[in-house]
């Protein structure tokens, strides 16, 4: 029997070899938010993963929307010549299609990389402003900035500039970074949005930034491309952001043409209470496709191939994404095929990496590249 994880998947136009998702990862190695070697190497990789899919790091749509000075952006044109032959390897070496991330951070931007342990920068260290739904500090960084209706408008524009450079690089879809305590997600929080202006308030105003940007972006980006949008299903806090919240929303952005949901949870705040186990985000992705009647991707804590199409085959997700599973292992797709007796995409150069070759015999690659 045929395993759901390597069926393909369509979206609009766009049609996903499997259904095995490289999720964003941060790499906190560009400059002046310009993509590296590194990321040539990193992003390369994974694209001859044999994953359907493979999501850029989350890409700042402005210099103040970085959460550390390595963060990778979008927010002009010498980002995106940067990103140029980066695009242009995976394309011509890799069978993944391309997406990238768009978000700003928010409240809790201005910190050092991830191995020097995240700590604020202070203007005058060349730090900048950072910006959230109410000037309520995360801890131990700085206060934010609450923008006023133009500088919402202005955020909102950014996150449409952005879209329109990654259309013009050629990516095959954008996702909405919407979750984890960041900028989208402090409008989406009461925990974090104590405005009394038409953005907050009831969860209507909440939701009315979130709504804004995803407009703008639909706006920009091209009908047969899809877009997704990353949520944190769960403030995983006592009167945060809940699930009833996160199904209502996916409602709203269905509405507007939003092509799938990623069910995340947390990070809005640092109490957070959460209940960590294998698999503990997909009842999220479950209760959103059949209650908002969307496509949702379930990320999370998903390691064995078994365990991914499970989760497939009984109908809790369409989509699943492996995030540090990947960088731990970057050939899972292909040891998961293996497991489930699949085909499988990789170059040509790997070909003999095969565990047939052990027998002498040589298998010939499933793509010409």
């Amino acid at each position: 029997m045929a395993s759901m994880l390597f069926s393909p998947f369509k979206m609009r136009d766009l049609v996903l070899p499997n259904r095995i998702v490289v999720s964003p990862m941060g790499q906190y190695s560009a400059r002046d938010g310009c993509a590296t070697q590194w990321h040539l190497m990193h992003l390369g990789h994974l694209a001859v993963s044999g994953a359907g899919l493979l999501i850029t790091e989350a890409t700042a749509v402005h210099p103040n929307g970085r959460l550390s000075p390595g963060d990778l952006g979008t927010w002009c044109d010498e980002n995106a010549e940067a990103l140029e032959p980066v695009i242009a390897f995976c394309r011509t070496h890799g069978s993944a299609r391309l997406g990238v991330q768009l978000w700003h951070s928010g409240r809790k931007g201005s910190v050092t990389k991830a191995w020097e342990k995240q700590l604020h920068i202070p203007k005058d260290k060349g730090g900048w402003t950072t910006y959230s739904a109410s000037p309520i500090p995360y801890p131990g960084r700085g206060v934010p900035v609450a923008p006023d209706k133009k500088g919402i408008d202005e955020l909102v524009a950014c996150f449409a500039a952005a879209a329109a450079r990654a259309n013009r690089l050629g990516f095959d879809l954008i996702e909405i970074h919407g979750a984890h305590g960041y900028l989208i997600h402090s409008f989406l929080s009461p925990l974090t949005n104590q405005r009394t202006d038409e953005y907050g308030g009831s969860r209507e105003a909440r939701m009315r930034f979130a709504l804004e940007v995803f407009k703008a972006v639909r706006n920009v980006w091209p009908e047969r491309k899809p877009i997704g949008f990353r949520i944190s299903a769960t403030d995983w806090a006592e009167g945060g952001w809940d699930i009833e919240d996160s199904i209502e929303f996916a409602r709203k952005l269905r509405a507007h043409g939003c092509d799938y949901i990623t069910a995340s949870s947390g990070g809005a705040v640092a109490e957070q209470k959460l209940d960590v186990h294998p698999g503990y985000q997909v009842p999220f992705a479950e209760r959103i496709r059949k209650e908002a009647g969307i496509t949702t991707m379930a990320v999370g804590l998903i390691t064995e191939a078994r365990q991914a199409d499970e989760i497939l085959s009984a109908g809790q997700a369409d989509l699943v994404a492996l995030g540090r599973g990947m960088m731990w292992n970057p050939r899972w797709p292909w040891h998961a095929a293996m497991e489930l007796g699949e085909e499988y995409a990789y170059p040509p150069q790997y070909a003999r990496a095969h565990p047939s070759m052990r027998s002498g015999d040589f298998l010939k690659p499933t793509r010409d590249v």
